[in-house]
């Protein structure tokens, strides 16, 4: 008589207590059957781009000793550009049929993005308990950047866990490792090498010699290997440093396509280097010991201006400031206002803005949103930053760094920066125990 409630008490759901549980219990099924649609749907539907097709036929070229570097650049399809040391690097994609050979690509990337999710909670020291875990989840498989990725073969995926592995190990001091990391998304394709400023700046040298050294060690295997090498010099190399005004974000990209002056390209692209500039000087001279949020932080800087101030920028490389928007995390993050979420929209997002009636306004919605997310966030880091710094230099406390005056050791929180704060610490209490010996006062 009793057996039915007590089996059925032991199918019961656990009800949520507390509002941490509850977004943890509704943000998970979300979550899982988001990644599952992503790859299961988005990553085997048919798709009219396909980044996976010349690499496969480069990979059986190259298994054949047929030529690889003699493509039509002439056309808009998506060409062949990995290096030699890229090309030995994928070749074992051609030991299977180009379908099956698809599949397992587009199941190595869903890999190497929730590798790369797991990790960035171990990076910023979160849970997988916590809400941020689904949360994160769900933002990046709803993420233009993820869905165009696997839709299309992209390589980004593995990209993008191997830049948190390198951030990590940067800020572990194991340089060599880092290097290794480095080195092989270097030997694919250069997309990450700006953050090699990191170490640099950091005085890390030894990851240089892994960095440097894995990519050279497989491009001397490579070149003898490859039918056509030198093709990759002259004709495939220019290619890549040259501009084009289509699916192309990049400021010099838009302003060919709406045939905008030369010199007011110029002019865009010099002012905005200018502010990545004081951006990367600010972060250096005042944030470098603060080591978790000076690298996040560079890393999106440096990688956003790689893409909106040369030749080329496509809005799928946005995967790889996951690292940067996660900082949000951090007290001090320069992410903590809503332009810099309008700007994170702009290029996030999976929506098309093009409008039926007003087709012109539609397309100028759709292909500027990407460049103006890019040069909004990194005005938005400019000022922030400068307004820390005016700041502190109007106080007098440069000395000791410019994070606003609420985060400085023994301020309240609750007590707005500007605002005279009414009971200064005592001295040798943290900032974690004034505010609770404060609690206990207003108890």
């Amino acid at each position: 008589m009793y057996v039915a409630p007590v089996f059925l008490s032991q199918l019961e759901p656990r009800t949520a207590r507390t509002t941490s549980e509850v977004l943890n219990f509704a943000l998970w099924p979300f979550a899982v059957f988001t990644v599952l649609r992503t790859v299961l749907v988005k990553g085997t539907n048919f798709n009219i781009t396909d980044d996976f097709a010349p690499v496969y036929k480069a990979s059986l070229a190259f298994l054949n000793g047929r030529a690889i570097y003699n493509e039509n650049f002439d056309l808009v399809d998506p060409h062949y550009l990995y290096p030699p040391s890229g090309t030995l690097m994928i070749a074992p994609l051609a030991l299977l049929d180009p379908e099956k050979s698809k599949w397992c690509f587009v199941a190595l990337n869903a890999l190497a993005l929730v590798l790369a999710w797991y990790l960035l909670l171990r990076l910023f020291r979160l849970s997988i308990k916590s809400v941020a875990a689904p949360l994160l989840l769900v933002l990046m498989f709803s993420s233009e950047t993820v869905i165009n990725t696997l839709a299309f073969g992209n390589v980004n995926g593995c990209l993008l866990a191997a830049e948190v592995i390198f951030l990590m190990l940067v800020l572990r001091r194991r340089d060599l490792w880092a290097g290794v990391a480095m080195g092989l998304t270097i030997a694919v394709k250069p997309t990450l090498a700006p953050l090699l400023l990191i170490p640099l700046l950091r005085g890390q040298w030894k990851v240089f010699i892994t960095a440097l050294g894995v990519p050279a060690v497989l491009m001397a295997a490579a070149w003898p290997l490859i039918k056509d090498p030198m093709d990759f010099v002259h004709r495939t190399v220019p290619y890549i440093f040259a501009s084009r005004d289509y699916f192309n974000s990049a400021i010099v990209g838009n302003a060919g396509y709406y045939g905008l002056p030369v010199w007011l390209t110029w002019s865009m692209r010099i002012v905005m280097g200018v502010l990545v500039l004081i951006s990367l000087w600010l972060l250096y001279r005042y944030y470098r010991s603060d080591e978790l949020f000076f690298v996040t932080t560079m890393s999106g800087v440096l990688l956003i201006a790689s893409w909106l101030l040369p030749s080329l920028g496509q809005q799928y490389y946005s995967m790889l400031v996951f690292p940067f928007l996660m900082s949000v995390a951090l007290r001090n993050s320069v992410l903590r206002n809503w332009p810099a979420w309008l700007a994170i929209f702009g290029f996030m997002t999976y929506d098309k803005w093009l409008l039926d009636h007003w087709q012109s306004t539609g397309r100028a919605l759709e292909y500027l949103r990407v460049t103006f997310g890019w040069g909004l966030l990194l005005v938005v880091v400019f000022c922030v930053l400068g307004d820390r710094y005016l700041a502190a230099r109007r106080e007098g406390r440069l000395d000791s760094g410019i994070d606003p005056a609420f985060l400085l050791p023994g301020a309240d929180p609750e007590v707005p920066a500007k605002a005279p704060r009414p009971d200064a610490p005592a001295n040798g209490v943290t900032a974690p125990e004034q505010v609770s010996v404060m609690e206990g006062a207003r108890a």
